[in-house]
């Protein structure tokens, strides 16, 4: 029987009350597995209400007492990540391995927030002039938000929540409505860790919700992860109501192949970051590029037989390599780009369109494609497919090599594949990406730094996580102090300079 699926809203589950529902699926079996509530207006309101009414308090807790909440906090999870994972891989489809993983490097981030006392540290100069110290202090903006997509339900929420909350800030996170019980766990689990009612808050829904936060005027910044038409809305949308905001879009993430390279180590790369999770995460590898045809070959004599021997299973399968995409609909999309790879004269290699699993015959599965002599013309080499997909460009050389990634609308992440150090280090300066890996085929960056692209993948001037992130979530203020023994009689009337 389908489970409801309410909001989150100031410390209790609460059932929705607009009437409007939509249907969550296991992708593994095909069914509906719950109907989540989406949320009106006037609800997200709510939770935008109790959310304010918890800020004062909860900025005023000092930052060592809001850093042991983010240590039992992350207690919590790791004490649940079986029943997290198996949530997270019943609603999205990805193996459970997968899963504990993304969770993994969600607790990443809730570790570095775990230092908000020294990352809030201000600045003191004393004595600027005769008898006036100065200081700085970063302070919590308020009511802030998240909008989450449905790759990573786990991960990219604690990217955003747990700066925000250990920053002062109350949260309100609307998650994907695909895969939404996750994210309302968490919501639980950080309250149960000492957070009080009201710091974070989860609100499932659609446009109608997203709407209210984009413009209503109690929320001070709105972190989104999504596709890039939708980051583009939600930064034009945010900021033209007086919010902060960071978007981060889609990608077309390249993996350059040099000559010298371990082709046997490039292909095992390939096959890992390309066809994991399905495809369905915005630091796969969709375009290969190695250098020259001699390169091009080589990679593909070890590249074919690793595609056609991927294992496609439930989600459940500790053997599978992945498991089913997130919906049919998803799936059919993918599947109409391979059509299109086609018919645009690309050579389909390895051809996954008819992969079903026996037993799981109405599950949204797919098998991994391969296709060669795909060119820059080509809309599967222009959009983000976001499936089992990889794409062979070949380049004659490393200039092109290297133009590819800079020139492409996206700009999310690039890896190089050498044994040349002098390639990699130009290669690292000169490419227009905003992250990049060295012999790593994902350069996702630990929490103590921070994610971001360039170009069409991110509009907004900071980034996920790490440093960037505390600063998003906070403004400074500056505090210039004399005592009276220090001042001197009489008025001044000039701009006081330095004595």
């Amino acid at each position: 029987m389908a489970k409801d699926i309410g909001h989150f809203i100031g410390g209790k589950s609460v059932a929705g009350t607009s009437g409007r529902t939509g249907d969550v699926f296991n992708p593994t079996t095909g069914e509906v597995s719950g109907q989540v509530a989406l949320a009106s207006k006037l609800e997200m309101e709510a939770a935008i209400e109790n959310a304010a009414a918890a800020f004062p308090g909860w900025a005023g807790t000092s930052p060592v007492a809001r850093a042991r909440v983010m240590f039992k906090f992350k207690q919590l999870v790791e004490e649940n990540m079986d029943e997290l994972a198996a949530l997270l891989s019943s609603e999205h489809g990805k193996i459970i391995a997968d899963s504990k993983g993304s969770i993994i490097r969600g607790l990443e981030v809730v570790e570095f927030a775990c230092g908000i006392p020294h990352l809030l540290k201000g600045d003191f100069s004393d004595s600027v002039s005769s008898g006036i110290d100065m200081y700085s202090m970063r302070q919590p903006l308020g009511v802030v938000a998240g909008i989450t997509p449905f790759n990573f339900p786990a991960m990219v929420p604690m990217w955003m929540f747990a700066v925000a909350v250990a920053c002062g800030n109350c949260f309100i996170l609307k998650p994907s409505e695909k895969d939404p019980s996750v994210p309302l766990r968490l919501g639980e689990l950080l309250v149960e860790a000492g957070a009080p009612p009201g710091v974070m808050n989860v609100v499932n829904g659609d446009k109608e919700a997203v709407d209210t936060l984009l413009t209503d005027p109690r929320i001070q910044a709105i972190s989104f992860v999504g596709s890039t038409p939708i980051a583009q809305y939600v930064y034009a949308t945010g900021t033209a109501n007086g919010k902060r905001v960071q978007a981060m879009g889609g990608a077309k993430n390249h993996m350059i192949v040099m000559p010298d390279a371990d082709m046997e180590q490039a292909a095992d790369a390939l096959i890992g970051s390309g066809y994991g999770s399905a495809g369905e995460r915005c630091m796969a590898v969709s375009v290969a590029v190695p250098v020259g045809d001699e390169a091009a070959d080589a990679l593909l004599e070890r590249l074919l037989p690793k595609v056609e021997a991927l294992k496609v299973g439930p989600s459940t399968d500790p053997d599978a390599d992945f498991g089913p995409l997130v919906t049919a609909q998803h799936r059919d999309k993918v599947k109409g780009y391979v059509d299109l790879g086609i018919e645009e004269g690309a050579d389909l290699l390895v051809d996954g369109r008819d992969f079903t699993m026996q037993g799981y015959e109405n599950g949204f599965f797919m098998g991994g494609c391969l296709f060669d002599n795909v060119k820059p013309e080509m809309r599967i080499y222009q959009e983000e497919i976001f499936g089992p997909v990889l794409s062979v460009v070949r380049a004659p050389d490393f200039e092109e090599a290297t133009r590819l990634p800079s020139d492409h609308a996206f700009g999310n992440g690039v890896a190089i594949f050498t044994r040349d150090g002098d390639s990699a280090r130009d290669f690292a300066n000169r490419v227009q990406v905003g992250m990049v890996g060295v012999n790593v085929p994902i350069p996702v960056p630990m929490a103590f730094h921070t994610f971001g692209g360039w170009k069409q993948s991110a509009f907004g001037d900071t980034n996920q996580h790490g440093p960037e992130g505390v600063r998003f979530y906070t403004k400074i203020k500056t505090v210039t102090s004399r005592w009276p023994t220090g001042i001197r009689s009489g008025a001044e009337f000039t701009i006081p300079t330095l004595k």
